[in-house]
């Protein structure tokens, strides 16, 4: 009997533990945030009780130790995600990544900026608030079109925003072919892989100028996040906020700022979480990007199939041909309030999924018209789980 990657880590994970409507809790909403193993809660809770120093800020042994942690914690996401040390610049989250960029590259009221219609709203909004934006639709099926995306890169734009992973089709867009196409259109290219780094970690292969995403979906913790990219993209920006941190030395008429990656890291972190981000990952590591992809891609499959052998269940994005993660967005027929459903979801059966417009709300709109129902699994999900999602609709639809 082949026993399953979820079946072998669970214990690892505390909340899986509890139980909900006295049923243990079914966890479906790991692309919101991810559940945290112990080695995780252990990390920061070591640094709280045994350290507690700054970093970076002091010669005595509590700091010297602090600062060392945190500059291994960045070494360890550089060679998940295959960057340079020097690449990597922690941020509160994938959002501020991405204002990082939209802020610090100067563009005007006239600078194009293309992005697609499969973003979060984190990687549209920055854009808009900026710049003009011309949005790429998708298809019926999930995939971006491309011949759109070709049109659109012929007007010139400064900045390609894509979306590695979508946070509603689950669909993977085919971004090293997209980045190379707006490298070919002279264009800056940043990279939405909040969805991506999860389940496939390396990001190298893109080519992009930056790539933003989030510890809180990966089994780390919240409050940190990564922006990475190239040095002289990097360099290109201006820092969003000055002050501690971010110079090497500042006199009545002049500031010297710090070299990359910590002239973009403003005032004192999240170390304890920036600690936490580092045991994510190497509890990551430790499984191995092949049985990370492979999980996804077996949950991507299951999920699919449970939709597609119900009447009442549409799923947005419904391409068979695509690669996808293990995440699905689902209409139900003749039901418009899907947060009553998530609701009796959770509190008659233990099942914890996501309702609304998901931060995305153009493309559920144009998908869906209304707001859906996203389950989405993890390492630690099991196909049962899945199924008992599902067969808990099943008798929901039936007292409607």
């Amino acid at each position: 009997m082949t026993i399953s990657l979820a079946a072998t880590i669970r214990d690892d994970f505390p909340v899986l533990g509890r139980r909900i409507a006295g049923r243990p809790v079914n966890y479906l909403d790991s692309a919101a945030t991810s559940l945290r193993p112990r080695p995780v809660i252990e990390a920061m809770t070591r640094y709280h009780s045994d350290n507690g120093a700054n970093i970076h800020r002091g010669k005595h042994a509590l700091s010297e130790e602090a600062s060392t942690a945190f500059e291994d914690a960045r070494l360890k996401v550089a060679e998940f995600i295959g960057v340079r040390a020097g690449e990597v610049v922690f941020v509160r989250n994938t959002t501020e990544a991405i204002n990082l960029v939209a802020g610090g590259l100067g563009l005007g009221p006239d600078d194009l900026v293309v992005t697609t219609l499969d973003a979060h709203h984190s990687n549209l909004l920055p854009w808009r608030a900026r710049s003009r934006v011309r949005v790429v639709p998708v298809l019926p099926g999930g995939e971006l079109d491309l011949d759109a995306y070709a049109d659109a890169l012929r007007a010139g734009p400064a900045v390609v925003a894509l979306t590695a992973c979508s946070n509603v089709t689950g669909v993977y867009q085919p971004v090293a072919r997209l980045a190379e196409l707006a490298r070919q259109a002279g264009a800056l290219v940043l990279v939405d892989a909040a969805q991506h780094v999860p389940h496939r970690g390396r990001i190298d292969a893109w080519g992009a100028d930056f790539v933003a995403f989030s510890a809180h979906k990966m089994c780390g913790p919240t409050g940190v996040g990564v922006l990475c990219g190239k040095a002289d993209s990097l360099e290109r920006l201006t820092p969003m906020m000055y002050g501690g941190g971010t110079v090497d030395w500042v006199d009545a008429e002049s500031v010297r700022l710090r070299k990359l990656p910590h002239r973009l890291e403003y005032g004192t972190p999240d170390i304890a979480a920036v600690l936490g981000l580092g045991a994510a990952v190497d509890y990551l590591d430790e499984i191995g990007a092949p049985a990370l992809a492979g999980h996804d891609a077996r949950m991507a499959a299951h999920l699919v199939a449970e939709c597609r052998s119900r009447p009442r269940v549409s799923l947005l994005g419904d391409d068979p041909a695509l690669d996808r993660a293990g995440l699905v967005s689902i209409a139900l027929h003749g039901v418009a309030r899907l947060d009553h459903v998530a609701r009796a979801l959770s509190d008659s059966y233990g099942v914890m999924c996501r309702s609304g417009h998901l931060c995305a709300q153009p493309l559920v709109s144009a998908l869906a018209g209304d707001q859906v129902l996203r389950l989405s699994t993890y390492l630690y999900t099991e196909p049962e789980d899945v199924t008992a999602a599902f067969r808990a609709i099943d008798e929901i639809l039936e007292t409607l």
